[in-house]
């Protein structure tokens, strides 16, 4: 490496919350860290932004709940960051005997949840099973999540680790589809399940790629709980906090530099970017990409040893006057949309809406998950909004393929889609409530995957940089994607965020155990670098 070129011990590619985590742990450790990115501000997809003229909003943009980020990172790093746990975990309206109604799950009311489930399905048999279920789950999450912090451990070693063989069998080995059936007979309880499973990917319960299986366990293991949190102060509160931290710790934190490429002998690499119309190199002992993999290949000039990354999905952000009315009187709009609300997510209309996406057809209908933020987090709205009874509303579209929008799907279109069945529950236009900006537009903004991509870098809009992976060493048997370089002969390896170049690391969602808002491959690259 060049004598004259800049020098640092670390330098991190990507200035989202994973790249920020890597930062702030090894500036506290004493390494020189320079930190690039792209955007005129880090963060990356977990940020906060007024996203309607003139109103003051401050929306999570991009990803917004909190469920895999372990407190461990937060008192460690001294962030100054806290969530709300949301009481109703979900409502789904349905029409029963031509009555409209919804199955509610409320969290710190059991007898409530079975009474709903009990009217829903009309016995007590689902409701026993959801806890059965549930409580697997759970034990599964005490004893994995705990470990995503830890060295990466083999197959083997997470196996004894769960102790409970059929639930190892139900998760880590056998099409999710199966576990849903064998515990449930209802299928609007089966599709209320096999969301999780599908959440920005391209799957469906019975795939025997298990993609779902590894989609459903990161959803289900949060905390060790699985519970999802409402970040206060929106998504861009812990970016703000982690940048302050990394800043604090003596991190050099660039933004408006672009990457351009990324050349190693094995021993050091160097990177090169631009900042404005100017272009730099800088050397390093050691660069954490916090980009997906794919791009990293750019970047290094290879050639990508993996397909394409493709997000699957369609984010909606709303601003509204009120809260709408539904057709289902018995449940309050407060709790309905304080949790997440099903829309079109029976077991058989999600399964329907993969075969119409395979297809290349928008689904019909087109399967959702609403929550309103500010329910449970007014802080986002400036005063004038809360005293007018505004809200936030936040619109998750399943089985929307970036390869849609690629062949000529409109984001229109798409909105249409999933606010059709929406309407259908309401007992009033969802036009109706929106909120106008100071222009006088209805406060609406729809996110494709091919808008990830522009935006934020993502290739394909994928939300998870590329295929999850099981958090363990081992390839997956039946697995398309070689998910990342395991070897346990070094520290990144160890950890689970080596790539084929001993001085290149990953510290992003492409990681072994990455995926989701947590820090974990920020924190997991840090270690190795540490531990080398």
């Amino acid at each position: 490496m060049p004598a004259e070129l800049p020098h640092y011990d670390v330098v991190i590619v990507g200035g989202g919350h994973n790249g920020l985590v890597a930062a702030a742990y090894l500036a506290r450790a004493g390494r020189s860290v320079l930190l690039l990115e792209r955007l005129a501000h880090t963060g990356g997809a977990a940020v906060s932004e007024q996203a309607f003229a003139g109103l003051p909003a401050r929306l999570s943009r991009y990803s917004y709940l909190v469920s895999l980020l372990p407190w461990k990172i937060v008192d460690e790093l001294g962030l100054r960051f806290t969530v709300r746990q949301r009481r109703i975990s979900s409502y789904t309206p349905t029409v029963r005997e031509g009555r409209p109604t919804g199955l509610l799950v409320d969290q710190a009311d059991p007898a409530r949840t079975a009474a709903s489930f009990r009217e829903i399905t009309g016995s007590e048999r689902e409701f026993k099973a959801w806890q059965e279920f549930y409580g697997m789950t759970r034990q599964v999450a005490e004893r994995v999540f705990p470990s995503l912090t830890e060295p990466l451990p083999s197959r083997a070693e997470l196996r004894r680790r769960v102790a409970d063989p059929a639930a190892w069998t139900a998760l880590f080995e056998r099409p999710l589809g199966e576990s849903v059936e064998r515990y449930f007979a209802d299928d609007l309880v089966r599709g209320v399940v096999l969301t999780d499973a599908l959440i920005g990917t391209r799957t469906w319960a019975h795939d025997p790629s298990l993609r779902q299986n590894r989609c459903f366990l990161y959803h289900v293991i949060g905390g060790g709980t699985g519970d999802w949190a409402v970040p206060v102060g929106g998504m861009g509160a812990l970016t703000d906090a982690l940048a302050d931290a990394a800043r604090a710790a003596g991190a050099e934190l660039r933004t408006g530099c672009e990457v351009t490429a990324v050349a190693t002998d094995g021993r050091t690499a160097e990177v090169a970017y631009r900042e404005g119309e100017r272009d730099h190199r800088v050397g390093a002992r050691r660069v954490l990409c916090n980009a997906a993999p794919h791009t990293l290949a750019r970047l290094l000039g290879e050639a990508p040893t993996e397909p394409a990354p493709e997000g699957t999905q369609l984010k909606v952000n709303m601003l509204l006057r009120r809260l709408p009315r539904l057709r289902d009187r018995s449940v309050d709009p407060r709790d309905a949309f304080a949790g997440t609300l099903h829309l079109a997510e029976s077991y058989r209309e999600l399964a329907a809406a993969h075969r119409q996406a395979e297809a290349g057809r928008l689904p019909d209908p087109a399967p959702s998950e609403l929550y309103c933020h500010s329910l449970t987090d007014p802080s986002i709205l400036g005063p004038e909004l809360v005293a007018q009874g505004c809200q936030t509303l936040t619109l998750f579209g399943l089985h929307q393929p970036a390869r849609l929008f690629a062949a000529g799907t409109t984001a229109q279109a798409a909105l249409r889609a999933v606010l059709a069945p929406l309407d259908a529950v309401l007992d009033e236009p969802l036009a109706d409530c929106l909120a106008l900006d100071e222009h006088g537009r209805p406060c609406l903004e729809v996110k494709t995957p091919l808008d990830l991509e522009r935006e934020l870098g993502l290739p394909g809009g994928n939300i998870f940089h590329r295929e999850l992976a099981f958090p363990y060493a081992e390839a997956t048997a039946g697995a398309d994607v070689d998910n990342a370089h395991t070897d346990t002969d070094s520290a990144a390896g160890r950890w689970g965020v080596a790539t084929a170049h001993p001085a290149v690391l990953l510290c992003g969602a492409g990681a072994v155990r990455g995926g989701g808002v947590s820090g974990i491959p920020g924190h997991n690259a840090a270690m190795a670098v540490l531990t080398e």
